[in-house]
């Protein structure tokens, strides 16, 4: 099963960094305020770079005068299963420790080319 990865990274810019197994890379988004747990909330989350498998485990300090310098710790980890993938939507459902049940990737245009809404799904 392909597994998720949430990094809490205390950088100049206190911010999670969300991970899926995609294609054997790590895709990633910066999500500026703690992941969602409740289904109502709706968060921003800003694709970066795709990261090697290996960073799934990463916890340390990142040294100064190094991109993205700062604390990084695991905030959740686990596997998903993959629902629906299409270039401007995804949904998948979670299990990790902290994110359980189906979440969506959503492609957010109008706020920028990289930018994405996380949500939890709404359970019926």
């Amino acid at each position: 099963m392909p597994i998720f990865v949430v990094q809490e990274h205390k950088a100049s810019h206190h911010h999670w960094d969300f991970r899926m197994e995609i294609d054997s890379v790590l895709k990633s988004w910066a999500v500026p305020k703690e992941p969602p747990t409740e289904e109502v909330v709706k968060r921003l989350a800003v694709q970066v770079d795709d990261h090697d498998l290996s960073y799934a485990d990463f916890e340390g300090t990142i040294p100064e005068g190094q991109y993205g310098a700062g604390n990084v710790k695991i905030w959740d980890k686990g596997t998903y299963d993959m629902i629906s993938r299409h270039d401007e939507k995804m949904v998948f459902k979670l299990k990790g420790k902290k994110l359980k049940g189906e979440y969506v990737l959503l492609k957010f245009e109008k706020a920028g080319p990289k930018n994405w809404l996380l949500f939890r799904k709404h359970q019926d």
